[in-house]
């Protein structure tokens, strides 16, 4: 069962979803930005919890050659730089609504391409796409949102998604009805169980 501060943290953004799409992109970038006055607001570099996230998701992607990848949510970068040392070949792309966040990131992982948007301007296509712990935030955008990621896919690509269990089951319905599921690994000997799911574009499985 969500936990009270959990349940605020979901009403808050659904609130925020009923505005225009130009108003809920820039509350969200003041919000973040307000967060990321101070380095690393949620210890996404030091948590326990969130390197154990890091280490299952980079051991949970297909063995694949990905040419182009890009991190949706990138933050100041944590992870980011974790798949540009993992995936040294490819071309990556860290995305992140948050300027203040990002100038960090482009310190932290000099290698990768940082780019500052908000999800639904985001246009290309990508060999793997990266979405971990940003759908909540879209409220009542979540089935745009999830057109959105789907729309990035390039051929034969492949969508991770990762959020809290069981919370995940709601934001990943969309993928469900649109791309071939990939499989799904379900950690919760943590404070905090989540889910890294994955998903391949139609026909791209194999």
């Amino acid at each position: 069962m969500a936990q009270l501060p959990d349940l605020l943290h979901r009403t808050l953004f659904r609130t925020i979803s009923l505005l225009t799409p130009y108003g809920q992109s820039l509350v969200l970038r003041r919000y973040f930005d307000w967060w990321h006055r101070s380095p690393d607001p949620w210890l996404l570099a030091s948590s326990p919890y969130e390197q154990r996230k890091y280490e299952e998701t980079l051991k949970a992607l297909p063995d694949r050659t990905y040419r182009t990848i890009v991190d949706v949510g990138c933050s100041e970068g944590v992870f980011t730089g974790m798949l540009a040392a993992a995936r040294p070949d490819a071309e990556i792309t860290g995305v992140d609504i948050s300027e203040t966040a990002l100038t960090r990131a482009r310190r932290n992982a000099p290698s990768v391409r940082f780019v500052q948007s908000d999800l639904f301007s985001l246009t290309g296509h990508y060999d793997l796409v990266v979405c971990s712990e940003t759908l909540y935030y879209l409220g009542g955008r979540l089935e745009d949102a999830s057109d959105r990621l789907c729309g990035l896919l390039g051929p034969e690509a492949t969508l991770v998604s990762v959020h809290p269990w069981p919370e995940a089951r709601r934001l990943n319905r969309f993928f469900e009805a649109r791309l071939d599921p990939g499989g799904e690994r379900i950690v919760e000997d943590t404070d905090r169980p989540f889910a890294i799911s994955l998903y391949f574009g139609t026909g791209s499985r194999g």
